[in-house]
């Protein structure tokens, strides 16, 4: 059985506000396992941040328990808590660099603060700037350094404890499409080389589909859904799951509206067969054409996955011919009926 490093046991947590209290997190329970890269992720005002707080204890729990590694963090106070923070470093959206310092002085500054002999602590340092691929501006100040540039100066000061958990809490949200891409790269090389377990807060599905194994929807201060990244994408349950995983699922219940037939499917394809003529070989052979509603190829986990939504014939025995045929071809779909839930092939 898999060990969890981090585990969440009916976490609650409440503000008072001058309005009353405010539930920001509700009866929360999740397992993270040691070497994990999990997701964390929700809209605007979803409860991520406070969730992600939680797990070092920023952010103390109204209700429930935190443990870290099996110990429980919740009760723990001044040193005692201390010790068990070192292993659960953080990389923030706005890097949270020390400007007077320049990148080699803020990857000491946690060296310095754990008593490191210096001459260690600077070869450290440069040990560090090196996996960051900065080494050339370990003399750079903040504001010589770019968005990207500041987020490896950070990351790197985050492994200078040597974490178990890395948690970033929107960590690419303040940099630009190319320089996320570099930025989640890093991170998943770190977590692949390194195993460090990586807890990845983000509004942005691209940042779960490049980065993450695992998956925690949150919406309104509760988990929805969760799984698989690959899973979900396949099949999503919730509306809050759907509507983060496709970018324009407006669009394409729209499309599925426009059409009177209860046969409509949402196919997945993986690796294997996203390049196949498989709907093509399916209208040869069954002699029955479909309808195309919806269709789009993504990159998750490095594998392509690819999503379409298609009609099938309104002749029910043909119909049954077409769905033998993609179970024959091993694509997985799920049945979208307009009067019940979604079924799973």
């Amino acid at each position: 059985m898999a060990e969890h490093i981090i585990s969440l046991q009916g976490v609650t947590k409440e503000f008072d506000t001058k309005g009353g209290k405010v539930v920001a997190l509700r009866d929360i329970n999740l397992d993270i396992e040691k070497g994990d890269s999990y997701g964390i992720i929700g809209l605007s005002g979803a409860g991520k941040s406070t969730l992600v707080r939680t797990i070092n204890l920023l952010e103390q729990p109204t209700e429930g328990k935190v443990l870290f590694d099996g110990n429980l963090l919740t009760g723990l106070k001044g040193k005692d808590l201390n010790l068990h923070r070192r292993k659960i470093s953080m990389i923030f959206q706005q890097f949270n660099l020390l400007m007077q310092r320049d990148a080699l002085g803020n990857i000491l500054f946690p060296l310095e603060i754990a008593g490191v002999p210096k001459q260690e602590a600077i070869e450290k340092a440069k040990e560090l700037l090196k996996v960051v691929d900065l080494e050339e501006r370990a003399h750079s100040y903040p504001s010589q350094l770019s968005g990207g540039q500041k987020q490896r100066v950070a990351i790197a000061r985050a492994l200078a404890s040597d974490p178990e958990v890395i948690l970033c809490d929107e960590a690419t949200s303040a940099l630009d499409p190319k320089t996320t891409r570099s930025i989640l790269g890093l991170l998943k090389k770190i977590n692949e080389e390194r195993g460090i377990t990586l807890v990845v807060i983000t509004h942005e599905m691209e940042v779960i589909k490049q980065l993450c194994g695992k998956v925690a929807v949150i919406e309104n201060g509760e988990i929805v859904e969760r799984g698989p990244v690959a899973e979900i994408f396949a099949r999503p349950k919730t509306k809050a799951a759907k509507k983060l995983f496709f970018p324009d699922e407006e669009n394409r219940e729209k499309a599925e509206a426009r059409t009177s037939t209860k046969n409509r499917l949402r196919l997945a394809f993986d690796e294997s067969s996203a390049y196949k003529p498989i709907i093509a070989n399916m209208i040869l052979e069954t002699g029955a054409p479909v309808n195309f509603f919806y269709a789009d190829l993504d990159m998750l986990g490095g594998e392509q996955k690819g999503q379409m939504v298609i009609g099938l014939s309104e002749d029910k025995i043909l119909a049954e011919k077409q769905k033998e045929y993609l179970r024959k071809e091993k694509v997985e779909f799920i049945e979208l009926n307009e009067d019940a839930e979604e079924v799973a092939e």
